[in-house]
């Protein structure tokens, strides 16, 4: 289960657990702006009860994103704009993130993997996507012992696909999840707080908004 502390793999949790598995929970330190959505994570693991695991690796050495270099944060911009992949987009983040998540899978004789991408980010992030996530699950069956010596096959799961932010805080609120244990923001100071500003929270705002109910993390 791929846990990053943001409200869409807190619902992905939460799901996951309701359909009966038992996830192990796996969150990276990859060199991202800020270090609230490690402890995030690690928050929503303790309330669930499940192991969790925190991995370190460096992607600041390619950079080329405004979470892993040296480049602003968007603030106030245009969410209707589909056509350009936002500069907050860190390039090839979920395939090494599911790469890591498929070690692990192996090790643990497990063969269920979970990732809360969903509608709205795939507009603009392209492993975001159902073609990526079925890509990947491919991938995962040809590139494991499982796979070739005939053993269950890897599922990757996104049950967040179809949804938009209203729709997941919907399915994730009729399912207990502690909204105010989460962060998303991509540019948060020294304390955690949001800014406000950047898409990830204005997504959120707009979600809350629609859903008609008030962000328990502001």
């Amino acid at each position: 289960m791929l846990l990053s502390g943001g409200l869409d793999s807190a619902t992905c949790l939460a799901v996951a657990q309701a359909e009966g598995f038992a996830p192990v929970a796996l969150s990276f330190r990859y060199g991202q702006r800020h270090d609230h959505e490690v402890e995030a994570a690690r928050r929503l693991a303790e309330r669930a009860g499940i192991e969790h695991l925190i991995c370190h690796i460096d992607l600041r050495i390619f950079g080329g994103s405004a979470l892993t270099a040296d480049i602003d944060v968007p603030k106030d911009r245009d969410l209707d704009d589909q056509d350009t992949i936002p500069v907050t987009y860190v390039p090839a983040r979920n395939t090494i993130f599911l790469s890591y998540a498929l070690a692990l899978a192996e090790v643990r004789g497990a063969s269920d993997i979970f990732i809360g991408v969903n509608a709205v980010d795939y507009s603009g992030y392209p492993d975001c996507r159902p073609e990526f996530v079925a890509a990947f699950e491919s991938l995962a069956n040809l590139a494991t012992r499982a796979g070739v010596e005939g053993g269950p096959a890897i599922t990757i799961r996104a049950p967040l696909q179809d949804l938009g932010k209203a729709d997941i805080i919907r399915l994730g609120t009729s399912l207990g999840v502690d909204y105010g244990l989460t962060t998303s923001c991509y540019d948060p100071d020294d304390h955690g707080r949001a800014c406000g500003r950047c898409d990830s929270c204005r997504l959120r705002a707009e979600g809350f908004g629609n859903v008609g109910i008030p962000d328990p993390a502001v």
